[in-house]
């Protein structure tokens, strides 16, 4: 079942189960998605976006709700950091297990050494791999760290 049925069929669900926020996270996320869908049709291109691209945006709109909760913080409003990791937990549900922090090294030293990627010029053509491959299983912001540190040198 793809990642777009699955969360079709979880907001059917909410609404019959009266779960009201997770109904709001589940109609926000839909929205996204028939946005996306919406700005990627082009004239001879009338598909959907796939599962990587819903990947893609999941882990946007998770870093979109950290970046508010970080701004929560400076308010002290805790009542809407507590809405904001509500809907935070419930969007990495549809997420693959994350890799550790291992893991993702030993990934990006494998792609620098396969692909033979020498600088920082690479690390575009390393972070496209990396989406490509493992789009939702790894934190982009530790790749790119990892990745400056090897590839900076």
């Amino acid at each position: 079942m793809s990642l777009r049925n699955t969360i079709d069929d979880d907001y059917k669900q909410s609404i019959k189960d009266r779960d009201q926020q997770k109904t709001n996270t589940l109609r926000l996320i839909k929205s996204a998605i028939k946005d996306k869908d919406i700005s990627s049709r082009s004239g001879s291109n009338k598909e959907v976006i796939n599962d990587n691209e819903i990947l893609s945006l999941l882990i946007s709109l998770i870093k979109q709700r950290k970046d508010s909760i970080e701004q929560f913080q400076i308010a002290n409003r805790d009542d809407l950091i507590i809405n904001e990791q509500n809907e935070i937990d419930l969007i990495k549900i549809y997420l693959p297990q994350q890799k550790s922090e291992e893991e993702t090294e030993k990934i990006v030293s494998d792609l620098i050494q396969s692909n033979n990627l020498q600088n920082i010029k690479d690390m575009g053509k390393l972070m496209g791999l990396i989406k490509k491959d493992y789009a939702g299983e790894v934190d982009m912001g530790l790749v790119g760290k990892l990745a400056k540190s090897k590839l900076g040198n």
